[in-house]
């Protein structure tokens, strides 16, 4: 498939084949292609959490509106984001820039500048906004490479972000859930899968000017 017919393949899974499970080379491609997401400066200031553990999948899906997609699922993504940026991130990004590039971190000096004065002038509550969007940067990478794989997905924003936090233990890692993403392959007797895409037309969704 081309990556329009990959896209009209994909829905939201609303029910999984809890016995098929994602081959490791394929979940790691995945997992690639997500850490591969533009992000603002390149920071990154998020994490894909993979959950295997069965329990841990089902002490989840009571925190999702009891949606039976986290525990049947191949494989549970979670895109959580840095619970609070600090320059030591940024210093941790220059170094990684420096390192990657062959580049003297000193020469970075006014790039880094531009984003210690990003990260100390945002209000707590601004911050977490910005770093939550680029969560969302990465769910559309994994979602369409999930798509051209011909591996099924279903997109949740519908749970309790901080009860998720406490079974995983996330708070404890400074991070935040702000998406979840089963992954896996679709049960034949899905019947969503069956229906029809429903999208505006090109000409209504699209503006040129």
């Amino acid at each position: 498939m081309n990556i329009i017919e990959s896209l009209n393949w994909r829905y939201a899974t609303k029910k999984f084949d809890a016995s098929k499970k994602i081959d490791e080379a394929t979940v790691q491609t995945i997992l690639e292609a997500g850490n591969l997401s533009a992000s603002s400066y390149g920071l990154q200031p998020w994490k894909i959490v993979v959950v295997k553990n069965p329990e841990l999948r089902e002490a989840i899906v009571p925190h999702a509106w009891g949606q039976k997609q986290v525990a049947d699922a191949s494989h549970l993504i979670i895109i959580a984001r840095t619970a609070d940026l600090t320059v030591e991130d940024v210093e941790a990004f220059i170094q990684n820039v420096s390192a990657t590039r062959g580049i003297p971190a000193e020469a970075l000096g006014e790039y880094k500048g531009m984003m210690v004065n990003t990260v100390s002038n945002l209000s707590a509550e601004d911050k977490d906004t910005w770093v939550a969007k680029q969560a969302y940067i990465v769910l559309g990478n994994l979602l369409t490479a999930c798509a051209q794989l011909q591996i099924d997905s279903t997109p949740m924003e519908g749970f309790v972000p901080a009860e998720v936090d406490k079974v995983l233990g996330l708070d404890k890692l400074g991070l935040k859930s702000t998406v979840l993403l089963p992954i896996g392959y679709r049960a034949e007797d899905d019947d969503y899968q069956h229906l029809a895409k429903v999208r505006k037309p090109m000409d209504e969704a699209i503006v040129t000017l």
